[in-house]
């Protein structure tokens, strides 16, 4: 299953009024949020709030996902009973420990589906695949299970919550080494699974050069695309991971160039060998168009 990622956005699943003011934002898809944005007190309001929103909602192109609660948190049941009738594009899933763990979402989601009658398989899932000691040694292993799986993102707040760190982040903003892992493997697994890999958020919402520094990086690393915390995000993190004009027609060249010479390995372009590593990137950036 493919979607262009580029920007998602997070909005509280008690928080009706900003979802639809969410739906004007430039964000690829919007994560209505069940788990960490909404108290627990009101988690069943949010249930229902959400799978009201998924009924009367617009979609056009724009998709919308839900964030449930944990496998382990006892609310996954109901958050799933209570939105997939709805028809989300996806469900985000928090806490993922591997391809064990992935199957049988999936196989809940499936279940719920036919119950609801709605056509097999068109519900998405993405797993938030570093918030759990455990999960960090699984990354590689969510390849092939689930047609489902469009993607697999990070995050840096649980994990060292999960292991008694102060913190993820030096002074500056930067990852400290043992999240730099995280997010490294997360980048690979995705790799690995043929999915595409999204950067996680950049919580300081008001400093907006950082955050464009900040998906810069996500990009030159090979992140596809990111998740945002405030609507102000979304048009930085669109144009991070939008492929540039020149960086499209080069892509095209390196395509036409193996098209029109099937039989060869490694071409001239510029004065300079191209094969097929190149080839693949190329491609890869017409996928972002």
């Amino acid at each position: 299953m493919k979607m262009n990622l580029r920007s998602l956005l997070f909005v509280p699943g008690d928080r009706p009024e900003r979802m639809a003011k969410a739906m004007g934002t430039a964000a690829r898809a919007l994560i209505l949020d069940l788990e960490d944005a909404v108290a627990h007190a009101r988690k069943v309001d949010a249930r229902n709030m959400v799978a009201e929103f998924l009924g009367t909602a617009k979609r056009g192109p724009k998709k919308l996902f839900v964030r449930v609660n944990p496998l382990d948190s006892g609310l996954t049941d109901d958050d799933l009973a209570t939105v997939i009738p709805a028809a989300p594009d996806g469900i985000v899933f928090p806490k993922a420990e591997g391809g064990a763990a992935l199957a049988e979402l999936e196989q809940r989601i499936a279940r719920l589906e036919a119950q609801a009658g709605l056509p097999p398989g068109q519900i998405a899932i993405l797993p938030i695949a570093t918030e759990t000691p455990a999960a960090m040694f699984l990354l590689g292993s969510y390849g092939g299970v689930t047609d489902r799986l469009v993607g697999l993102t990070w995050g840096a707040e649980d994990l060292p919550a999960a292991i008694g760190a102060s913190g993820s982040r030096e002074a500056d903003g930067s990852f400290t080494p043992p999240y730099e892992i995280a997010r490294a493997l997360t980048l690979f697994g995705a790799a690995a699974a043929d999915v595409a890999p999204i950067e996680t958020v950049f919580p300081n919402f008001r400093d907006l050069d950082a955050l464009a520094a900040y998906a810069a990086r996500g990009r030159r690393d090979g992140f596809t695309g990111m998740m945002a915390i405030h609507p102000a995000q979304v048009d930085i993190i669109e144009a991070a991971f939008a492929p540039s004009e020149e960086e499209l027609a080069f892509a095209r060249r390196v395509v036409a160039a193996f098209a029109e010479n099937p039989g060869s390995g490694a071409l001239q372009l510029d004065g300079k060998m191209i094969d097929f590593p190149h080839l693949k990137q190329a491609r890869r950036v017409l996928e972002m168009d």
